[in-house]
């Protein structure tokens, strides 16, 4: 195949996994409900896409993720709507920036930190059976960590008075958000990921 064919096919699967981003973003689809939380499933696409096309192509799928939630919480607002929408900013420009990392920059690094753990496991020859849940586990993870993470670090007074609680209850109001929905998001996506990759590679291959 030579490299015209290659970009084309590579732009049309990636047009095509963000349709799929899209589609999940704004469908009860892209929930799936657990006996205590609503697990996400916007991020698996992502992942799926940084594992067959590539960091760049996570990278791109992740800020289409990014993308939606921004609007969704532009259009939809809920309490915690400023650290993901730049327009329900609080603190001016600087909230701007904040929130535009949080909705966009951060579901960016799915794509990117699964793109390359995914070459760095090719590259070690690590079995595809345990590749692929653990790419998975991982890159769900690298959400919840960031988007957590971020909002810890760059809105915990916001968070705190949105939460109406005081500022030293936010980190374990940030870690219960973590483990109680992080980490069976994380089991969902392992499992898909591992289900869904093994297919998809057959087809790509």
């Amino acid at each position: 195949m030579n490299k015209k064919k290659k970009d084309t096919r590579w732009l049309a699967s990636v047009a095509l996994m963000m349709a799929i981003v899209i589609l999940l973003a704004n469908t009860p689809f892209g929930m799936i409900q657990l006996p205590v939380i609503k697990a996400t499933t916007v991020h698996i696409p992502v992942i799926l896409g940084a594992i067959l096309l590539g960091p760049l192509a996570g990278s791109i799928l992740g800020a289409t993720f990014g993308i939606c939630s921004m609007i969704s919480n532009t259009v939809a607002p809920t309490l915690l709507s400023f650290a993901f929408s730049p327009f329900m900013s609080m603190t001016g420009l600087v909230g701007v920036v904040k929130a535009l990392w949080i909705s966009v920059g951060c579901r960016s690094m799915i794509g990117l930190i699964t793109g390359w753990l995914w070459i760095f496991f090719k590259k070690v020859n690590l079995n595809g059976l345990i590749a692929l849940p653990v790419t998975g586990f991982i890159g769900s993870m690298v959400n919840t960590v960031f988007v957590m993470g971020s909002i810890y670090l760059l809105f915990a007074s916001q968070y705190a008075d949105a939460k109406n609680v005081g500022i030293d209850a936010v980190w374990g109001l940030i870690m219960v958000t973590v483990t109680a929905s992080g980490i069976p998001e994380a089991i969902v996506a392992a499992i898909l990921v591992a289900l869904i990759g093994k297919v998809m590679q057959r087809l790509v291959n």
